[in-house]
């Protein structure tokens, strides 16, 4: 695909960035890491980052034959407030993001996906942290006889199955507000009605 500014892209992608002096990890943790580092830019100005450095997740946009969405609810500590969200999950290392997105479909929501297909990667906070979410979208959905299977600190998660078009008000009326997964439902609901996605319900 050409875009229109393919010169500005281009400019853009060479500017100069700035040089790291040193890089110091101040702080270990279970879910990321800081690193602290002392750059200088090319006015010779220098300065100090601070990088949460995250190993990255996945994220499931998971659709039924009617077109009805699965969202999880669940609460959220760091903003104390319970949030409608796609499942998603942490990379464990040298975890495909493929396979890190069935298995939290499966853990969180306790369906199987019959088709799973990469939707994007994005970058959800690059001012100060790295982490890159890999997104997909999951159809042909079986519900597993064995359930949810939860981790500590999830057992109030709750799964509702939502009509794609009652999703999308919710964002339009921030019900919904985390970011993943506006960029997600966005994004599958551009495909399926371009007919990219089609599903076997012919739900929209």
């Amino acid at each position: 695909m050409r875009y229109r500014n393919a010169w500005s892209i281009s400019q853009a992608l060479s500017m100069s960035h700035p040089k790291t002096l040193r890089s110091e990890q101040r702080y270990h943790g279970t879910v990321f890491n800081l690193v602290v580092d002392e750059i200088e830019y090319s006015s010779g100005n220098r300065s100090v980052r601070e990088v949460a450095d995250h190993p990255g997740g996945a994220v499931v946009v998971p659709v039924l034959d009617d077109g009805s969405v699965l969202l999880v609810h669940q609460f959220r500590y760091p903003v104390k407030k319970n949030l409608f969200e796609l499942p998603a999950g942490k990379l464990s290392p040298g975890e495909d993001p493929k396979a890190c997105a069935a298995r939290e479909l499966e853990e969180e929501t306790g369906y199987t996906a019959g088709t799973l297909a990469k939707l994007a990667a994005i970058y959800t906070t690059p001012g100060f942290c790295n982490e890159q979410l890999h997104l997909y979208v999951a159809t042909e959905l079986k519900k597993l006889s064995t359930g949810q299977r939860l981790e500590e600190g999830e057992m109030d998660l709750t799964v509702h199955a939502i009509p794609l078009a009652e999703v999308i008000q919710m964002i339009e009326d921030q019900v919904i507000i985390d970011g993943k997964t506006i960029c997600g439902i966005f994004m599958v609901e551009r495909q399926i009605r371009s007919g990219t996605i089609r599903l076997p319900g012919g739900g929209r």
